[in-house]
């Protein structure tokens, strides 16, 4: 028997088969009007499984369906593509979302007894609705903010499961109950609230919007074939300058853009659809003030992917090494999470990314280290500048590998409804001309 042939044709059948799922960028078929409802079609397992993940005794079936929703995922964020190149950012977004909605797809087909909320005494079944229950040993902060009967046009099971889909934090949820939650400063009666996430919504979109504009005057950068932050031609102190204003930039745009759509999703889930102000709490707390790294990624940056992190990497991590292997594990998984998103971006792959994702894990084991060695906890001035040298200095090769493949090219606020591009910026071409005018008189 040739079993070498035997080999190269179960290696080239299941080539195949992968390329059918996730095609070459060249291959894939693009995102249009047209295109759209196939597209979306792809999504409707996924949807089942999240329906059935609150339903007892579905856990055969829900490990049964996981490889039709594995690969109806994969396809419809590998599979499709915005073919305008200024447009590319959005295939990276579309690619964060099918990783995303994949983690969610393990979850819910590993967790024996489904997903309940946390005045459930199993899921879909409220603990009221049981004699011998109560919710008294529940905490005030771990009962379910309250949600108002809407959206009744919508069956309450098609309701359930986009609850549970797209709960990334998990609050008042079985899974959310370790998430740290920061304190909200705004007022919580329904009219006040929503004027001040308005007021939120329109600062962080100004500050998106010039923030965005700012990184498209680095050189090369603006390009939506990408360009590195790291200029040749400048000696190494304007090189590592201008690699640091850009670099600084861009977590920035990434804070006020996290900020702005959360805004944004608030408004229309309190304001049209009438849930609970207490249902939306804020998603940062001022990372810019962190003094060790373990609170930065444990309770100043947001939480909506850390269970995903734990799925992909977490739990597997914990059972091979204990919670050695927890934080590592999710802090790896975080890093392939990032850079295989954005391998749909048709831009190939560098793994920058995931070393840097990944040597976060290893260095709040340091801190913890030092805390066992020394009795005190990384924090102060001295841990702020620690902080400041992981993210602002060791961070820059994770960013340089993002720009190179050109996300500082795309249209994030597009153009037509930019105050920065269409008044601000004219407005000082204006002014200047108007000075050098003058000064050449």
């Amino acid at each position: 028997m040739n079993y070498r042939r035997i080999y190269l044709e179960l290696w080239s059948a299941t080539y195949a088969a992968w390329r059918t799922v996730v095609p070459e960028p060249q291959n894939r078929t693009e995102v249009t009007w047209q295109t759209a409802p196939a597209m979306l079609m792809h999504f409707l397992p996924l949807l089942f499984q999240a329906y059935l993940v609150r339903r007892p005794d579905t856990y055969l079936i829900r490990l049964l369906l996981l490889p039709a929703v594995l690969s109806s995922l994969l396809h419809v964020g590998f599979g499709y593509m915005w073919t305008d190149p200024r447009l590319n950012v959005y295939n990276w977004a579309l690619g964060l979302l099918a990783m995303f909605l994949i983690a969610r797809a393990l979850d819910f087909a590993f967790v024996k007894d489904g997903r309940k909320k946390l005045n459930e005494v199993e899921a879909g079944v409220p603990r009221g609705s049981s004699p011998d229950s109560d919710d008294s040993d529940l905490d005030r902060s771990e009962k379910p903010a309250h949600r108002s009967p809407t959206m009744t046009f919508l069956p309450l099971w098609f309701r359930d499961a986009l609850e549970i889909l797209f709960t990334a934090r998990g609050l008042g949820w079985d899974f959310g109950k370790p998430v740290y939650v920061p304190r909200d400063s705004r007022p919580q009666e329904r009219g006040p609230f929503l004027r001040a996430t308005l007021l939120s919504f329109l600062k962080h979109f100004c500050l998106l919007d010039f923030q965005e504009s700012l990184i498209k005057c680095v050189p090369g950068l603006s390009s939506p074939y990408g360009g590195s932050i790291f200029l040749s031609n400048l000696p190494p102190l304007q090189r590592y300058a201008v690699s640091t204003f850009a670099h600084i930039l861009t977590g920035n745009c990434f804070v006020s853009g996290f900020q702005m759509v959360y805004d944004l999703c608030t408004l229309i889930d309190v304001g049209l659809l009438g849930h609970s102000p207490s249902s939306w709490p804020p998603i940062m707390e001022n990372p810019w003030a962190t003094d060790s790294l373990h609170g930065f990624w444990a309770r100043r940056w947001h939480q909506l992917f850390r269970q995903i992190f734990l799925v992909f990497g977490g739990y597997p991590g914990a059972w091979l090494a204990g919670n050695v292997g927890m934080v590592v594990g999710a802090f790896v998984a975080s890093g392939l999470y990032h850079e295989l998103a954005i391998y749909a971006m048709g831009r190939g792959l560098d793994h920058r990314v995931t070393i840097f994702f990944g040597l976060q894990g290893f260095m709040v084991i340091l801190e913890k280290l030092w805390r066992m060695a020394t009795g005190r906890r990384v924090g102060g001035w001295w841990g702020r500048l620690w902080c400041y040298f992981v993210i602002i200095v060791l961070g820059q090769p994770a960013v340089d590998a993002w720009h190179v493949r050109g996300l500082a090219g795309g249209m994030v606020i597009f153009p037509i409804i930019s105050p920065t591009r269409r008044i601000l910026f004219p407005a000082m071409r204006y002014l200047w001309s108007i000075a050098a005018g003058s000064h050449a008189q």
